[in-house]
């Protein structure tokens, strides 16, 4: 049994025989069967990464690597997309840029008059989840019409990505891959 009563289990369909399966599906419920004399030994899990691994010692501002994660844990799925390609082209990127981009995803398109719009959650969000008093974590320079993230927010989203990349099942909207 693991935390919340809930039972993981895997079988290999292809190596494990029908009464191996049922063996194993009896023990997890604790049932205690005798395993078959010819059942393998069971593979090591590898444990999940958690968003309580990553650090907590400022940033900058207030920002921790886990405060970056619970904010893009809790964005709409397409400002976190957005915010990634940000972070991924170093942490500044022209609007038009971001509008190309996304106007021709394969996989998340966002028109190109849509991109402003889709960004609105990140400020929300940061007043809910962001330290008091820190600066806007998406910064906008309208003359110069680019995105910027401070260089050294940049490398706590990248690994705040990569936490989102292990683990999926934590983000908003659902399990969902990183936008490429």
């Amino acid at each position: 049994m693991t935390e919340g009563g809930l039972v993981r289990l895997t079988i290999d369909t292809e190596t494990d025989t029908y009464e191996q399966a049922i063996a194993a599906i009896q023990a997890a419920y604790g049932l205690r069967p005798v395993p078959p004399a010819d059942w393998p030994e069971a593979r090591a899990v590898e444990p999940r990464p958690d968003p309580q691994d990553l650090s907590s010692d400022d940033i900058r501002d207030g920002w921790s690597d886990r405060t970056l994660f619970q904010m893009i844990a809790s964005l709409m799925p397409g400002a976190r997309a957005v915010l990634r390609r940000i972070t991924e082209v170093g942490g500044t990127a022209s609007y038009e840029d971001v509008q190309h981009y996304f106007a021709s995803h394969p996989t998340a398109p966002i028109p190109l008059a849509r991109i402003g719009g889709t960004l609105t959650s990140v400020k929300a969000v940061q007043r809910c989840i962001g330290p008091d008093g820190a600066g806007p974590l998406l910064q906008r320079d309208e003359r110069a019409r680019r995105y910027c993230i401070d260089d050294t927010l940049v490398a706590g989203l990248t690994r705040a990505f990569a936490m989102a990349d292990a683990r999926p099942d934590l983000l908003r909207g659902g399990p969902a891959g990183p936008a490429t």
